[in-house]
């Protein structure tokens, strides 16, 4: 069965910078602190209308972010931010997203500012604490963030990774797969004490979905439309065999997806109605007899490939 995906027009890529006291001009910073790799660009897609710093006199207030202590701190003493937006057509993923970040990195390393990913619900180190935005894209590099969230009804047993019945309240899904026009990835049902399998497994269909679509992207820069199979088949670098992994269409903003009770779901993307998936349920392939944790274990040896490894999805 294919799943049908609906690719818009433009994306945009967007970053958040917290700041004590606004720079005059932001703009006029880029040329002398943004990375060497990326100044070019970034002063092509400034020229062009693709990318855009716009100055605001309010505090940022995350919804849902997740920072360290010291970025909270510092957040609550920040009086305005900067916005970093580059909105461009999906096929231009993803050295117009690297270019808003490398931006971004500038600015708030000039502003001493802190850098956070709306999307992701993250903070990105600044350059002042890390090396420059990398020259070649890695969706390791702060591109991915997760939602991890525990049935709050659930009476689990005592710890043991070696349990694999021991509960079913875990469910973990992506933030940020749709900067590439893909729907966040969800897993349900698995035992929390089982949630490092758990992320391994995600990281690893993340990073297979996102080279298919980067692939299919710069095949096909005008199409409208993409569609993925249902069932894949992932053989991680290194992994002697591959392991099957299901992908059912599930709408975040709706009931019906593991027990009921009190998880608070996260909504990505468009609101429900659409006609866009929103979230891929990732699952055990058909045939398999085992339980979600049964399959979780069966797979943890598979550590997520890097992109220039992943085969690409089928695609039609």
């Amino acid at each position: 069965m294919k799943i049908f995906l609906p690719l818009p027009r433009t994306l945009t890529s967007l970053f958040v910078i917290a700041v004590a006291k606004l720079p005059a001009e932001p703009r006029s910073l880029v040329p002398w602190r943004i990375a060497p790799a990326h100044r070019r660009a970034a002063l092509t897609a400034i020229a062009t209308g693709l990318l855009a710093v716009t100055r605001h006199p309010t505090p940022w207030r995350p919804a849902g972010a997740t920072l360290p202590a010291d970025h909270l701190r510092r957040l609550r003493r920040a009086t305005a931010h900067l916005v970093v937006a580059a909105t461009a057509p999906p096929h231009r993923l993803p050295a117009i997203a690297q270019t808003a970040r490398a931006v971004a990195r500038a600015l708030a390393d000039a502003c001493d500012g802190v850098l956070i990913d709306p999307l992701t619900g993250s903070s990105v180190p600044a350059r002042g604490r890390r090396p420059d935005e990398p020259t070649g894209f890695d969706l390791g590099d702060d591109w991915l963030g997760w939602d991890v969230q525990v049935h709050d009804a659930a009476t689990c047993p005592p710890w043991d990774p070696a349990d694999t019945a021991g509960c079913d309240c875990l469910r973990m899904t992506s933030r940020g797969l749709r900067r590439f026009a893909l729907p966040e990835i969800t897993l349900d049902g698995a035992a929390c004490a089982h949630t490092l399998c758990a992320t391994h497994l995600l990281r690893t269909v993340a990073h297979h979905l996102v080279s298919g679509q980067l692939a299919y992207l710069a095949a096909h820069p005008g199409a409208t439309h993409r569609r993925l199979d249902d069932f894949l088949r992932i053989r991680p670098e290194g992994a002697e065999a591959p392991f099957g992994v299901r992908l059912t269409p599930y709408d975040a903003g709706q009931g019906g997806l593991g027990r009921a009770g009190g998880i608070r779901r996260l909504k990505v993307g468009p609101p429900p109605g659409a006609g866009q998936v929103t979230c891929l349920r990732v699952g055990p392939p058909p045939g398999f007899t085992g339980s979600v944790n049964d399959w979780l274990c069966a797979t943890r040896g598979a550590h997520h490939a890097t992109l220039t490894s992943t085969p690409s999805l089928a695609a039609a």
